[in-house]
């Protein structure tokens, strides 16, 4: 048998921790193994008789009882059948077990989804230290120990209850105290029974789409825009229509209601991402009255909104008028820490009752201990101290990023600034945004590409978006004179020996 299936490899004696390798498989498993690969390979043909338990153990240098369970494992899965005459190959399938000579075919076509084709790649995944990453948080400056002490006091309360699964739709006390806090900060007109919790903004929009369409409807999304919201209309498999974006947000051509009309509307009136528009007053009443006469429903994504910088916070879109037709999505990724995965949508009241039983079966209340924590920290009053200081920090880190931008291109146009944590620099024709997004991520910098959130590309949508709340204020000069230096090569200007020198001629170089 050590011919057929060769010899196991034994566990060498004690050795001193430093020339100790990696110890080898158990010898039950070994055995099982190498058992397996006979049989399949058509070293041990169907109806092969094996050697008993005994003669075996002998043979390769263990015990009776390791090859007595490799044969029951053989038996329970069905390689071996094990009778009074002695353990036998079962037949199989495989034309190799069958003693058949093999037969080399090409392997199949991967055929996928024809949502899969909807899919093209856009970002490469970067890690958390690359500066200018937009999206991502001061997660140096997240208050740790006071979210311990949220997760702590959760424990204490909710243990051992807390690790079965929970309500579908989130945990009572985070929902209402998503609720106030909402109705407070935000001027959203909800209770916690109208909070449905999520893991993440994602999630939320994802439930969007399978509550309130069906597979070929028309869904209208800003464009540019985020990139999330253009996936879950593909996996919905809905008929994207690209909504043109301009300083007052985004601009419905008129004819495109009785066009196109759409089931669903996406946008992100507080801080339009990534062009930072404010959607006006004017055509978030247009957008209400439209989606009411046509039976579309309007998801409003608070992208940023707990983060304005100048004048007074903007109330929600969802608070105008009474029961507007608008699904609130938000989450915590930007005003805690991505890692956390808790969004929510808060759903119109009028529909809460029809939509319990669908959010039963399609839902499973998890993460528990975070949401009942998230929940005591809301309460406690750290997330709103915790969202004052990051108000001041990143106020303080967007001037340095603009006086940044403003010396190395002078001429180029800066979008944004009133919200969030990300500026988004226009740039000339000549100086392709994606190459110089994958040349800065060289350089462990990670703006991303204007074009990326484009369905369709245009003049206008060849740019960078820059992130600051990663960067610290002094790391911010740094980084825009590299980025500055690397669009100068792509225009083929010599590198400046000097800052100042690249930063006056490089303001000059991107003048259209």
């Amino acid at each position: 048998m050590i011919e057929i299936i060769g010899p196991l490899v034994h566990a060498p004696a004690a050795a001193p921790v430093a020339t100790r390798g990696a110890k080898p498989a158990p010898l039950q498993k070994q055995l099982i193994e190498r058992l397996q690969q006979a049989i399949l390979a058509g070293r041990l043909p169907a109806g092969s008789l094996l050697p008993s338990s005994r003669s075996l153990a002998a043979e390769m240098g263990v015990s009776r009882n390791t090859v007595v369970i490799a044969y029951e494992h053989l038996a329970a899965v069905g390689y071996v059948v094990a009778d009074k005459k002695g353990t036998r190959v079962s037949p199989l399938s495989s034309p190799a077990a069958r003693g058949e000579p093999p037969v080399h075919t090409a392997l199949p076509e991967v055929v996928y989804a024809a949502r899969v084709a909807q899919f093209a790649a856009t970002r490469t995944h970067t890690d958390n230290t690359f500066s200018l990453t937009p999206g991502t948080p001061a997660l140096d400056r997240f208050p740790l120990g006071a979210w311990r002490r949220a997760l702590e006091r959760s424990m204490d309360e909710a243990l051992p209850l807390a690790l079965g699964y929970g309500t579908p739709a989130g945990e009572p006390a985070l929902r209402d105290a998503i609720a106030a806090h909402l109705r407070m900060a935000r001027g959203v007109r909800c209770e916690g029974s109208q909070v449905v919790i999520t893991e993440g903004a994602q999630e939320a929009l994802n439930l969007c789409v399978r509550l309130f369409t069906n597979p070929g409807d028309v869904a209208w999304v800003e464009d540019p825009g985020y990139r999330g919201a253009k996936a879950a209309f593909n996996l919905g498999d809905l008929k994207t229509l690209p909504i043109p974006v301009d300083a007052e947000g985004m601009a419905a051509p008129s004819g495109a209601w009785r066009a196109h009309p759409p089931r669903l509307i996406y946008t992100s009136p507080a801080h339009q991402y990534p062009t930072g528009a404010v959607l006006s007053v004017a055509r978030r009443l247009e957008l209400i009255a439209q989606a009411r006469r046509c039976g579309a429903w309007l998801i409003e994504d608070d992208y940023d909104g707990e983060f304005r910088h100048t004048g007074e916070p903007i109330a929600s879109m969802q608070g105008l008028v009474d029961d507007a037709p608008v699904l609130y999505v938000g989450s915590f990724s930007k005003t805690m820490f991505p890692a956390l995965r808790i969004g929510f949508v808060v759903l119109p009241r009028a529909i809460g009752a029809h939509a319990a039983v669908a959010l039963q079966e399609m839902l499973r209340g998890g993460h528990r201990l975070e949401q009942l924590a998230l929940a005591h920290f809301i309460e406690s009053g750290e997330f709103g101290r915790h969202l004052g200081r990051m108000r001041r920090l990143y106020r303080d880190r967007q001037q340095a990023l603009r006086d940044a931008l403003t010396a190395h291109f002078a001429s180029a146009q800066i979008l944004g600034g009133d919200c969030g944590m990300h500026l988004t620099l226009r740039l000339p024709p000549r100086v392709a945004d994606r190459t110089l997004a994958e040349r800065a991520r060289a350089a462990r910098l990670n703006p991303r590409a204007l074009s990326g959130f484009a369905l369709l590309p245009r003049a206008e949508t060849n740019g960078l978006v820059i992130g600051y709340g990663n960067t610290p204020a002094e790391r911010l000069a740094p980084a825009i004179d590299t980025l500055a230096e690397l669009a100068r090569e792509l225009e083929g200007k010599p590198a400046r020996g000097s800052k100042g020198a690249a930063a006056a001629v490089s303001g000059a170089a991107l003048r259209e």
